[in-house]
């Protein structure tokens, strides 16, 4: 509490003088341009106004986490295509609505933080002034015996009772000290933020869901290519092959019937390898048991087909999520559990889900050999873009030597 005490009330003094120079300097070179605007000059003069507040602007987001702990970013401001003229770059500058919402701030954000000043410098004042009175009052020449002025401001006659009535203001004003700092810091910031990240959040968010819906189409396209190059190089050769059994056989059947039947046993285990090939590969497609009875019934049909054994965590009362969730959730589950299978040299694995503060939490680990990681061209990168089209994020711990560890984070209203 004290250090975020002494974080408000350094916002609010320093910028004060920072607010009165941003209105010092950006009000007259803008109101200059303004009354210049008949000649060809007054553009360029707006234009210069608009890049001053720019600064204070980012001075400003600079000092906003100090006060409302979260990241201020900086928006993509309005630019002129390279090469372009002087001209085309004035009107580039103009047509920026970020650029005015920067001269807004510098325009009228000094007021905000008088106010914010006043309260702030006046609770510590009289904070300080009252909690101190006994000391000032005995080393301080009593200059308050106007009996007229102490009966005007309400103050008792002798000494010894103002200093009494000092020293209770002062507690009070020390008690609403935090409260009262912390209340216009926060003002003061909210109303830097809504001028000066409004826009950034809000392009950051479009960017966000952009890549969302790239990851997705990422994570579709390469979940296709995967499915086709082994249905190519698994099940389409097997059944090739059946066929050409099959016709063999058919034609052995008169002329070496013991060959013919040698043939088709052949060909039936081929059928039952063909079958367990397509099983592997329908564990990329939701199985039934998801849809019908959701993901920890899918989950544990999953580690119970492990080869390598698997303890799974999963909340009693996680209930069912949305379908985008729990497709996410199993198919990461399915790729981390055969990439366990087959690279890690695990002896054992775990799987944990977790729901809380409206985040689904999914973590894979083992004890194996550990180099996972999410570098192009290996098995998990599909896996973070399938997390990410769910608006996820996914995290792999794998050094060398092990253990290795998958963990997602999807957001679960």
């Amino acid at each position: 509490m004290v250090r975020q005490i002494g974080a408000d009330t350094a916002y609010v003094i320093i910028g004060f003088p920072i607010a009165l120079a941003g209105l010092i300097v950006t009000f007259p070179l803008f109101a200059l341009g303004v009354g210049t605007l008949v000649t060809v000059i007054g553009l360029p003069i707006m234009v210069a106004a608009l890049i001053v507040a720019r600064g204070f602007a980012d001075l400003e987001r600079l000092r906003l986490p100090a006060v409302t702990h979260r990241a201020a970013p900086r928006p993509r401001y309005r630019h002129a295509r390279e090469g372009s003229g002087f001209w085309r770059r004035v009107f580039a500058s103009l047509r920026d609505g970020q650029g005015w919402l920067d001269l807004m701030h510098a325009f009228f954000g000094w007021i905000v933080n008088t106010v914010s000043f006043v309260f702030t410098v006046t609770w510590w004042a009289v904070a300080l002034g009252g909690l101190t009175s006994a000391i000032w009052a005995r080393y301080i020449p009593d200059g308050a015996n106007d009996q007229d002025l102490n009966d005007l401001l309400g103050l008792p006659d002798r000494l010894s009772d103002r200093v009494g009535l000092y020293t209770v203001l002062g507690a009070f004003f020390l008690i609403t000290l935090p409260l009262v700092v912390r209340i216009t810091a926060v003002i003061r910031a909210q109303f830097a933020r809504a001028l000066l990240t409004g826009i950034a959040e809000v392009q950051n968010r479009i960017s966000g869901l952009e890549q969302q819906r790239d990851s997705a189409v990422s994570a579709e396209a390469t979940a296709l290519r995967r499915l086709e190059r082994d249905i190519h190089d698994g099940p389409q050769q097997r059944l090739v092959r059946l066929a050409m059994d099959l016709g063999r056989a058919r034609q052995q059947l008169e002329i070496n019937p013991e060959a013919a039947r040698a043939t088709i046993d052949e060909a039936l285990g081929q059928t039952r390898e063909t079958l367990d090939e397509l099983r592997a590969l329908s564990r990329g497609i939701a199985p039934p048991i998801l849809a019908d009875r959701g993901l920890p019934s899918a989950l544990a049909a999953l580690a119970s087909r492990s080869t390598v054994p698997v303890a799974l965590s999963v909340p009693e009362d996680l209930g069912r999520l949305a379908p985008i969730l729990e497709n996410t959730a199993y198919f990461l589950v399915a790729e981390a559990l055969t990439n366990l299978a087959k690279h890690s040299q695990a002896q054992a694995g775990a799987v944990y889900l977790g729901r809380a503060e409206g985040r689904l939490t999914v973590a894979i680990l083992d004890d194996g050999i550990g180099g996972a990681h999410l570098s192009k061209g290996h098995g998990l990168t599909g896996l973070a873009d399938r997390v990410r089209a769910a608006g996820g994020t996914l995290h792999v711990t794998s050094p060398a030597g092990g253990p290795t560890e998958i963990r997602a984070e999807l957001p679960c209203e």
